[in-house]
Order: C-alpha cells, then sequence, then structure tokens
C-alpha cells in the first residue's frame, strides 16, 4: 500500500508498505480522504510539535474518513476519531479522555496517522457516516469536534458577544457555531482576506483585518467600550492572544485553542488579572463525533465548503505546499476510492 511518511523538517517521502494486520479489537479502514491540520504543519516545519519530536519515520494525518467491513461481507463508510485514550487513568473515568496521559493519537509521536492507503485501528473509534455523507464530509468532523469542544469550554449562552482570533476552518466553524447558539455579535480577525471573507459569509460581523493589533480599539468601539463576553483565540499567534485578552470584558473567558509554534504563550498579566478573566486552554475534544454528524447531517453545518483543495496522494508533496503558504482554507488529500 501507499504511505506517505515524515522523516525530517520539510522531508515527506512515500513508500510502499505491506498492509497492516488488525490486531485484537481492531479492524481495518480503506482511507479516502485526509485533511491537513495545522498541527500536521507544525510537524513539517519543525519535525514536531510541543515536547514531542520524530525519533522514526512519521504518518501524519489525523482528520479521515473512510471503509470499513461490515462483518458481512460489504463495507460501510466511517469517521474515525483519531485518540485513543486508555480508559483506566482519572482524566478518563472523571470524562475527560482528551487529557490521559496515556492517549494514544495518530500522527503524533509514535503512532503513525491517516496518510495511507489503509490502517488498523480500534473499532469503537469508529463512526458509521449517514447516506450521502462523503469521506471528505467524514474526515471534516475532527475539526468540527475540536471547534464544538472550544465552544463547549467557553460555556456560550443567548446574545453573548463573541470574538473569534484566527479564521482559518476552526476558527471559521466556531463562528457558525456561535451563529447556531445565538450570539448577539460576532467579530472575528485574521492576517488574510480571503478567509475574512468567509467569515462574514458565515456570519461575523464585523471582520477585522489583523495587524499589529491595530484591531483592539475597533473590537472595543464595535462592543460599546467593553469588549466581548467569550474570546476565541484560534490563530496559534501570542498576538492573538494578547488581542483576545485586552479585547474581553471584565469577567469574560478567553479559550486558547491554537498551537503556538514555539511552545510558549504570554499576555499582559495585570490586565487578565484586573479583568478577572478565565483562561481555559482547549486540549483536542472528547466525546463529539455524534453531534458533529447531527450539525453536518441536518445542514446546519457546511463544512465540505471549507474544502478548498483536493490533490490525489500522488500530489502529496504540492498539497503539503498549498497548506504550508496559506492558501484557500482546508487541503485535503484523497486516496483511491
Amino acid at each position: 500500500m501507499k504511505v506517505i511518511r515524515l522523516h525530517g523538517k520539510n522531508d515527506l517521502r512515500v513508500h510502499e508498505e505491506p498492509d497492516p494486520v488488525p490486531g485484537p479489537d481492531e479492524r481495518l479502514v480503506e482511507v479516502h480522504a485526509v485533511g491537513i491540520c495545522g498541527s500536521d504543519l507544525h510537524w513539517v516545519e519543525q519535525a514536531g510539535i510541543g515536547e514531542a519530536a520524530i525519533d522514526n519515520p512519521l504518518v501524519l494525518g489525523h482528520e479521515f474518513a473512510g471503509t470499513t467491513s461490515n462483518g458481512e461481507g460489504s463495507t460501510i463508510p466511517v469517521a474515525v476519531d483519531p485518540a485513543i485514550p486508555c480508559g483506566q487513568c482519572r482524566s478518563c473515568l472523571e470524562g475527560h479522555p482528551n487529557l490521559c496521559t496515556r492517549i494514544r493519537f495518530a500522527g503524533y509521536g509514535t503512532d503513525d496517522g491517516g496518510m495511507r492507503e489503509k490502517l488498523a485501528w480500534p473499532e469503537r473509534c469508529f463512526h458509521p457516516l449517514p447516506e450521502g455523507m462523503s469521506a471528505i464530509e467524514g474526515a471534516m468532523l475532527e475539526p468540527l469536534g475540536v471547534a464544538l469542544h472550544a465552544v463547549d469550554l467557553g460555556a456560550l449562552k443567548v446574545g453573548m458577544k463573541i470574538g473569534v482570533f484566527g479564521c482559518g476552518p476552526i476558527g471559521l466553524l466556531m463562528v457558525r457555531l456561535a451563529q447556531l447558539m445565538g450570539a448577539s455579535q460576532i467579530i472575528a480577525t485574521d492576517l488574510l482576506s480571503h478567509r475574512l471573507d468567509v467569515a462574514r459569509a458565515c456570519g461575523a460581523v464585523p471582520v477585522l483585518a489583523s495587524e499589529e493589533g491595530s484591531e483592539r480599539e475597533e473590537v472595543l468601539t464595535r462592543t460599546g467600550g467593553e469588549g466581548v463576553d467569550v474570546a476565541f483565540e484560534v490563530a496559534g499567534e501570542n498576538a492573538a492572544v494578547e488581542t483576545a485578552v485586552e479585547c474581553t470584558r471584565p469577567g469574560g473567558t478567553v479559550v486558547l485553542v491554537g498551537i503556538p509554534g514555539t511552545d510558549r504563550t504570554s499576555f499582559q498579566a495585570s490586565t487578565a488579572r484586573r479583568k478577572g478573566l478565565t483562561i481555559k486552554l482547549s486540549r483536542r475534544m472528547k466525546y463529539i463525533y455524534p453531534r458533529a454528524i447531527h450539525l453536518v447531517q441536518s445542514g446546519q453545518v457546511d463544512v465540505k465548503s471549507l474544502v478548498t483543495h483536493r490533490y490525489p496522494a500522488e500530489d502529496f508533496r504540492v498539497a503539503f505546499d498549498t497548506a504550508l503558504q496559506r492558501e484557500g482554507l482546508k487541503v485535503v488529500v484523497e486516496f483511491g476510492e
């Protein structure tokens, strides 16, 4: 089978390898669509992310969907949860499997991800896709799940004013979710004009270009001098963190979703302290796939429109270059169906 492995910084190579053999409680998945996430780009550019670094060539990809056997001689389409928590630690038992310290995660550390034609994965991580839902939509359920988890942390209420600082695919999904949850105002910022155009179409008003913090005064003006109730930082840039803190009202909440390239986040402590801000850090997601599937199936969230580039597996280098250059929105690599 065809496998794409990262050997080091900007060193992606294609390999021919034997088909994987499923272990106990696993089933084989034929991968059809894999989204390229911002965290994948961290791996490519830095050969690691946070404290994790490449020891051996790694298969990236944690946003993926494909088909698997139903055990009766035919196949069914599935989205695959990339996380395998231990189920036994305190975090897991208290309902926080995303914080499991023994978690295995596709495309992270020593666990190969979905950027290959086939993989063996625990059957409990499979989520059957409804009739008519494509593999690309199935792959997009993972970033939608991340957005849902972050919104849950923000504890949104009807009538709140929301700020989304960073309008990549996850930020845009959060704009849409905030709209669905009855936000009275959604302010979105980003460096890239084409992302702001999509944010506006998703329901954000106003959309503001990020430029050396100049948007801060505009956010405060647009919110009557008070600031937003909940700010979501989704850019992975410290400037966005600082802006989110400054643009949140006293007693408000800041949810940090972006992954910083330098593995360090900072903000003005006095500002956050005097406002009495609640600051939360978002880590992946919990058991959210059924909710994500419902939102897409019901037409409340359109994930497919965020996929602006689709490449066959043989063009994987072009796909990653496109994502690294921040062209469009979501880039997807497709393996033969």
